[in-house]
């Protein structure tokens, strides 16, 4: 696998991101030689693409990082609607291409310089590895943080907003290094992002412990003991919270009943929302409502 080696300080610079699509039958686009570091990070569907004599399928949950200084292409259609994010990047420091292999056998401790001892506060850099093609270890932690850069792309011509969104993307950057570190043996994470993922597809229907098993492939009691490990939650107890959010969503922004934003979020009873929003929140719905109505 190959990666991608900064030389850090400076830090990776955020340039520009957004959400995009590509309909059936669709294809990327070609370019050659952007001067941009190019972030795919795939949501739904799979992007073929090609990278001068290198071809990759970025399926939902991968990345893949795009050189500035190569001829890129798509390889093949589209053959499902296919939703993305790009994240361009530059770097005004060093950078290089090698091998992981390369990278292992360099990973070994150095020997302490003694004459190098007085510079101990002098500014100094460190290699950044990242990988080019990776399986993230979170997609939805993922997603949400580019939402949240691409969000504040209207007012991205203050400097207080241009700043948070470089903060944003040096928690995109760890989350990279942080798939690449992760031990992929360990299924427990995994198996939580997926039953997360699943939750959140789903919110609005009935879901059963056996539904949430089969769609995942995985026996129900070890899914919600890897839930209970990576969230905190089981896995009714991990809708309750993410249907309560969606709710307060419609009870700020529509003048939907109390019932029919029960009905929305997946509730069969409005008593049972009500009950289960005060629960959660320490307040009624119609409380909670009234403080974004009131003048």
């Amino acid at each position: 696998m190959s990666m991608f080696e900064f030389t850090l300080p400076p830090l990776l610079h955020f340039i520009a991101s957004n959400r995009s699509e590509f309909a059936y039958g669709e294809r990327h686009f070609n370019r050659c030689h952007t001067q941009v570091f190019d972030l795919l990070v795939v949501q739904e569907g799979c992007i073929y693409i090609g990278e001068e004599e290198r071809r990759f399928e970025v399926s939902a949950g991968q990345a893949l990082i795009l050189r500035p200084d190569c001829n890129h292409f798509g390889t093949l259609r589209c053959n499902e609607p296919t939703v993305y994010y790009w994240v361009h990047f530059q770097t005004s420091g060093a950078w290089c291409v090698v091998e992981d292999r390369l990278v292992r056998s360099m990973n070994q401790p150095e020997p302490i310089n003694l004459s190098m001892l007085h510079t101990q506060f002098d500014t100094r850099t460190f290699a950044l590895r990242l990988p080019q093609y990776i399986n993230l270890l979170q997609p939805a932690k993922m997603e949400d943080t580019l939402n949240q850069i691409i969000q504040l792309t209207p007012t991205a011509h203050l400097s207080a907003i241009q700043f948070k969104q470089q903060i944003l993307f040096q928690d995109v950057v760890q989350q990279l290094v942080a798939s690449r570190e992760a031990d992929r043996s360990s299924l427990a994470t995994l198996c939580a992002e997926q039953a997360a993922a699943y939750l959140r597809s789903h919110y609005q229907h009935e879901i059963t412990a056996k539904a949430l098993g089969e769609s995942l492939s995985f026996h129900p009691v070890y899914i919600a003991r890897c839930m209970q490990r990576e969230y905190g939650y089981s896995p009714t107890e991990y809708l309750l919270h993410y249907r309560i959010e969606q709710s307060k969503l419609l009870l700020m922004q529509t003048s939907y009943s109390i019932a029919r934003i029960a009905e929305e979020v997946g509730f069969n009873q409005a008593p049972y929302f009500s009950s289960s929003f005060l629960r959660v929140e320490g307040i009624s719905p119609r409380k909670y409502r009234q403080r974004f109505t009131q003048q």
